[in-house]
């Protein structure tokens, strides 16, 4: 997938938003907290929240790295833009935003319908 891809992707899902934010990451939020950024700038970069197991998994594979700032939350940097189909990027990426979702506070979510 490439950004527009991603961004489309994220987008689509409830109550999504996005934000530039270090001024060089498209990030998508859910109330406000992060559940994927992208790269706008060099070559490609990925980062999302994974699960433990994945993390120690993933981190070991070929183009997937502990991502800076965030490895001790479980997130992961994908630097190759073919590491994941489409299909298991997106699972990932619901994964991800499903995670942060379920964690932000009631007052947030209370008026939310699904």
């Amino acid at each position: 997938m490439n950004l527009e891809e991603i961004r489309k992707f994220c987008l689509a899902l409830p109550y999504a938003t996005e934000d530039v934010k270090w001024g060089n990451d498209l990030c998508f939020l859910i109330g406000g907290k992060m559940f994927c950024a992208v790269d706008l700038k060099g070559p490609f970069r990925v980062s999302f929240k994974v699960s433990e197991e994945e993390f120690a998994t993933l981190t070991e594979s070929l183009g997937v790295i502990p991502a800076p700032y965030l490895a001790r939350y479980h997130w992961v940097l994908v630097q190759q833009q073919d590491r994941f189909t489409p299909e298991e990027l997106t699972c990932y990426l619901r994964q991800s935003y499903r995670w942060v979702r379920e964690k932000l506070p009631k007052k947030i979510t209370r008026d939310w319908e699904d």
